[in-house]
């Protein structure tokens, strides 16, 4: 990683002013993981909530459109990487009740608060969960069917990285799926969605939470990610093949899938 490189490929100067935290278009890589690793640990409490603001309580279904379109039969292994409280491996559980889910988050505090959530749920039993980094994959290479990950892959700088090391353990001709969010290519979308994250969101944020500039970040983040085209181009040279991706709500959020190589790597 070239900690002096800087995290954007599709640079949007956003016009906030954080406190705490750099704007993307002016961090290193290593200054924007390190921004995420202290977020992280600090909003757990409030993830859900934050979810459901910034996607317009649309997350749920964007998770549950996902789910139809990977393809999992029975007493199938299935990876959930970086899986935050969780909400992804429990949807795969609840869909595909005779398929095997492990999830895995970098931070210890997310993975405590899954695992309260999975065991409410009942779920234990369908649902594995670790600590671990998603540019080491704690596993072995052709272990998983499909791999997912919703909403985590804006925040990890060394994207070609992480698709590298989910098509790495994913068999061959098997699946991966990343839901994100990014900005509407419409201007009359665009416009107003930038004032809902970097303006509302912040504002609501600072009622409830102690790190308000994390809600910052997140709209930073989302108005920073790769439009559609560009990371099918990411997918493709990280060696993934049959790239796709479908728009979500006017393309606040989209759906990407690509395909490991039959022949494996």
């Amino acid at each position: 990683m070239e900690t002096g490189k800087t995290t954007a490929r599709n640079s949007h100067y956003t016009g906030i002013h954080m406190k705490k935290y750099k704007p993307l278009v002016q961090a290193t890589e290593a200054e924007h993981a390190a921004m995420v690793r202290d977020i992280f640990s600090t909003i757990t409490s409030g993830y859900d909530v934050m979810n459901r603001l910034v996607s317009i309580r649309r997350d749920v279904a964007w998770r549950r459109f996902a789910i139809k379109k990977i393809s999992l039969s029975r007493k199938k292994l299935f990876l959930d990487v970086g899986t935050g409280t969780g909400d992804l491996a429990i949807e795969v559980a609840f869909h595909h009740p005779h398929a095997c889910v492990v999830a895995f988050d970098l931070s210890g505090k997310m993975i405590d608060f899954a695992r309260k959530k999975i065991e409410k749920r009942r779920l234990s039993g369908k649902i594995q969960l670790a600590r671990a980094d998603a540019l080491a994959i704690p596993f072995r290479s052709n272990t998983f069917d499909a791999a997912g990950i919703a909403f985590g892959i804006r925040n990890i700088p060394d994207r070609i990285a992480v698709l590298k090391e989910m098509m790495r353990v994913i068999v061959p001709g098997g699946e991966i799926a990343v839901l994100e969010m990014g900005l509407p290519e419409a201007p009359l979308l665009r416009r107003p969605y930038l004032v809902y994250l970097n303006r509302v969101i912040p504002l609501v944020a600072s009622l409830f939470s102690q790190n308000p500039d994390a809600y910052y970040y997140l709209g930073d983040s989302i108005a920073n990610f790769p439009r559609p085209k560009d990371f099918l181009e990411l997918m493709s040279d990280a060696g993934l093949v049959s790239g796709r991706f479908y728009p979500l709500f006017q393309g606040i959020a989209h759906l990407f899938m690509a395909c490991k190589p039959k022949r494996g790597i």
